[in-house]
């Protein structure tokens, strides 16, 4: 796309205000499940694979331990 003149530059952005019109936003409410729902399975997963880590390095430690 060239934006060589005026007229052009203007209707990339009458054409992206159209566009932006017609996306359906989110309420706030639906903001904010969704924030809770994606932070309580980020602490899921984090808590998962940490325990998952922890587990690992037991198991590693106790291996590294006999091999002495």
């Amino acid at each position: 796309m060239s934006f060589t003149n005026k007229t052009t530059v203007l209707g990339y952005f009458r054409e992206a205000k159209q566009e932006l019109e017609k996306v359906s936003w989110p309420t706030q409410k639906e903001v904010i499940y969704y924030s809770i729902i994606v932070i309580v399975a980020s602490l899921l997963v984090g808590a998962y694979f940490g325990g998952v880590d922890y587990i690992l390095q037991l198991g590693l430690g106790a291996l590294v331990g006999l091999v002495n």
